[in-house]
């Protein structure tokens, strides 16, 4: 990363930490910041999900690893992580009209964990997301064996876990991820 681009990360990432200070009380920026300039590795991974839409933000300090946890803040699913299959075998089931990857491919990629159920119900105490649009989330293996993925959205004040085939894909359902800095 440039340093201008580097630069512009940490300023925005900053911004948002101080503008949204109910996502993690008792949470000290200097501290966030430090350990991000010890990993130049982690600061790619958070600058790669600044670039694809989430608006990362810190929700947490896991205590026992010593970690801040990051999670994609954006009001609705990240734009530019819209119009995938769930993973490679819902993306390999596609006839025709492929989509461009898979979710489970893309969060791997990134070096992100993709949000799971109850991180997804978490990340939803902090703020209301995904009112115009879905994110997928990570699927258990009895429901994925059977052709099945999951998504959650919030309408009419709930948040809601639906079901999918893993090959399916929409223009206003993405992913969201979280990593431990």
């Amino acid at each position: 990363m440039k340093a201008e681009q580097l630069d512009q990360l940490l300023r925005s990432l900053k911004s948002r930490f101080e503008k949204n200070l109910h996502r993690h009380e008792g949470l000290v920026w200097d501290l966030v910041l430090a350990k991000l300039e010890a990993s130049p590795v982690a600061l790619g991974r958070v600058g790669e999900m600044e670039s694809s839409g989430g608006e990362p933000d810190v929700i947490g300090f896991d205590q026992p690893s010593g970690k801040f946890i990051f999670c994609d803040c954006s009001a609705e699913s990240p734009v530019g992580r819209r119009s995938l299959c769930y993973d490679r075998a819902g993306l390999d089931s596609r006839k025709e009209h492929k989509p461009k990857g898979s979710v489970v491919e893309t969060a791997a990629a990134m070096g992100i964990e993709l949000l799971n159920e109850e991180q997804y119900r978490a990340l939803q105490q902090l703020g209301e997301f995904d009112i115009k649009t879905s994110s997928w989330v990570a699927t258990p293996e009895d429901i994925r064996s059977r052709g099945g993925a999951l998504f959650c959205d919030r309408r009419y004040g709930q948040v809601f876990v639906y079901h999918n085939g893993a090959q399916s894909y929409y223009g206003s359902r993405g992913f969201r991820g979280l990593l431990r800095v």
